[in-house]
């Protein structure tokens, strides 16, 4: 049975269950206009925007938090769903961290914990990116993820075309992602 909210430990994050308690601290990192530009839900630094996001991940029994082991303080968050995935697989996705956090360790260092977790269970990871964000795309390449499809959007005249990255836990070993 996977455990959607292990406590995991890194180099340079723990990754723990989210709390409501988090909202404070985790709204102080997503404020940043910045954190959200390249995402398609690019308001998303606005309060009422961030609540209803962080309303869906609490309740969507899947999300973690980040915390900096050095400082303590909240980096951001994931998580992991089963919905709209295929049999033998989990997507990992809804991550953002604060600017400080980013250079790509720090995101290197959550998915190495969340890809080694995810792998006793499943056979592939799916990660789900608006086809535009760059930044975030890049980022899966570094983990040895590799396109596997174009997703269309719903409904034509406000959702971006989304992309699906995939990896498999040879192509992470091979990259370096795991033991």
């Amino acid at each position: 049975m996977f455990e959607y909210q292990p406590h995991l430990s890194g180099e340079l994050l723990t990754m723990r269950p989210v709390t409501a308690a988090d909202y404070s601290a985790l709204f102080a990192v997503a404020s940043d206009r910045l954190v959200w530009e390249l995402h398609p839900n690019s308001d998303r630094y606005q309060e009422p925007v961030f609540r209803a996001y962080f309303a869906e991940g609490l309740a969507s029994g899947g999300a973690l938090v980040a915390v900096c082991r050095e400082t303590g303080a909240i980096a951001g968050w994931s998580r992991y769903s089963f919905d709209n995935v295929e049999p033998g697989e989990v997507e990992i996705g809804w991550t953002f961290l604060g600017r400080a956090y980013w250079g790509g360790v720090h995101n290197q260092d959550m998915k190495r914990m969340m890809l080694t977790h995810a792998f006793r269970f499943v056979d592939r990871v799916i990660f789900r990116v608006g086809a535009a964000n760059w930044r975030s795309r890049r980022a899966f390449e570094k983990l040895g993820a590799v396109l596997d499809r174009t997703e269309p959007p719903a409904d034509q005249t406000t959702q971006p075309t989304k992309v699906i990255y995939a990896i498999t836990s040879t192509a992470a070993r091979e990259h370096g992602f795991l033991g």
